[in-house]
């Protein structure tokens, strides 16, 4: 794995290293900042609830404006500008405790991501060329690496204070922004000349009705359904915060071992559409064993936490095996146009599907049939593989003929 990663151009070296500290930042506060608000600050759970939603409302909303401006200013000032606004954010979030500042806070918070993460992911696609699904399988390792060690962090500092967690966050971002307007190279692909509104509404018009592309984007939204489930559903079922932290040490360490050894296996062998078929068809297939236990075994705890931990095993293979084939795909989709714009479109597709998916899920709960929420998953990874498979194929060698282009 290290030779893979010195083996890339300074400048993807750099974006996998600021992934690694921006998950290690992001998710050492996230996970207890509710606590923080409930219990610390006394705020009520409306509040709670509202200041959480808007953080990720202003983030899943914002990915297409935060692509389009990485595509119309260029991938570096966005970048910068995004781990400069989280910078605020963070330390707002923590010397705060009126509504007001905080509900700003997470605006803030929020639209960073929406800045950053497409305009990182379209300067990986260009710097890494021909080599692109190797690149964003090492850089899933290490976003995978800071979803493991950030919270691990965070315990520590929560529990001397959470405003330190806050201000340590808020420092990481503070360096990662000097580094890269020190050590990140400007991308060589010319940004799109700024043009009227009327230039970046035609772009957006002229996404929307490429169907390939919008229809990828649907099929691909359940996968994201799916994939939530670990802070959904899973959580649910496997009852004490100590599974739960299993879970997610699991899915990380499944992902940081095997990612590289199976996007190299399944490159070998499948195209793009093909590997991504049989990726969702295993996360659809990681349901069955929940949906069988609570069937068979309802009153068994341990048969049901047994379950419960396959599916995440089973779930973060299909993740795997998925993802760097996916993003090469929207890749391909955007012919090398308006790229940042393109990853944007379809991280908004894919938070809207997240929040409808999960309403669904939290109805089928509500019904009382135990096994209903797991086939329904499960049919769920079915259908969108079928999805996949029945959109135009996109050809192995086409990864190599592609070139961005404003």
């Amino acid at each position: 794995m290290w030779r893979r990663f010195t083996a890339f151009d300074r400048g993807v070296r750099l974006l996998m290293l600021n992934q690694l500290t921006i998950n290690i930042g992001f998710y050492m506060l996230m996970p207890y900042l509710a606590g923080h608000l409930s219990a610390g600050l006394g705020m009520a759970a409306w509040a709670v609830a509202l200041v959480l939603g808007v953080r990720n409302l202003s983030q899943q909303g914002l990915f297409l404006l935060g692509g389009t401006l990485a595509d119309r200013l260029g991938y570096k000032p966005v970048i910068v500008g995004g781990c400069l606004l989280r910078t605020a954010g963070f330390a707002l979030l923590g010397l705060s405790d009126s509504l007001p500042a905080l509900l700003v806070a997470s605006v803030a918070t929020g639209f960073a991501g929406a800045l950053f993460n497409p305009a990182v992911r379209a300067y990986l696609a260009h710097d890494a060329g021909p080599r692109r699904v190797e690149a964003f399988a090492l850089f899933n390792v290490f976003y995978q690496a800071g979803i493991l060690a950030g919270p691990l962090i965070g315990l520590a500092l929560v529990a001397l204070d959470f405003r330190l967690v806050c201000l340590v966050a808020a420092t990481l971002f503070a360096l990662l922004t000097v580094v890269q307007i020190r050590a990140l190279p400007r991308c060589a692909v010319p940004p799109a000349s700024p043009g009227a509104a009327t230039g970046v509404l035609a772009a957006w018009r002229g996404m929307l009705g490429d169907r390939p592309f919008v229809l990828f984007c649907a099929a691909m939204a359940g996968a994201y359904v799916l994939s939530f489930q670990i802070y959904l559903l899973l959580p649910l079922a496997a009852g004490g915060s100590g599974a739960v932290s299993l879970l997610f040490v699991l899915s990380a360490a499944v992902a940081i071992a095997g990612q590289t050894r199976i996007t190299d296996w399944a490159r070998r062998r499948w195209s793009n559409s093909a590997a991504i078929t049989r990726g969702l068809l295993l996360m659809g297939a990681a349901f069955l064993p929940p949906a069988l236990c609570v069937t068979l075994w309802p009153r068994s705890t341990v048969a049901q936490v047994a379950a419960v931990v396959v599916c995440t095993a089973v779930l973060t293979l299909g993740t795997t095996l998925s993802y760097p084939f996916e993003m090469d795909t929207i890749l391909t989709l955007s012919r090398g146009r308006m790229v940042a714009t393109h990853y944007g479109l379809y991280n908004t597709v894919a938070g809207v599907g997240i929040a409808a998916g999960n309403l669904l899920v939290g109805v089928l709960i509500d019904i009382g049939s135990p096994a209903l929420p797991w086939l329904a998953l499960a049919a769920l990874g079915g259908a969108c593989a079928l999805a996949v498979r029945l959109l135009r194929e996109v050809p192995q060698g086409a990864r190599e003929q592609v070139h961005l282009v404003p």
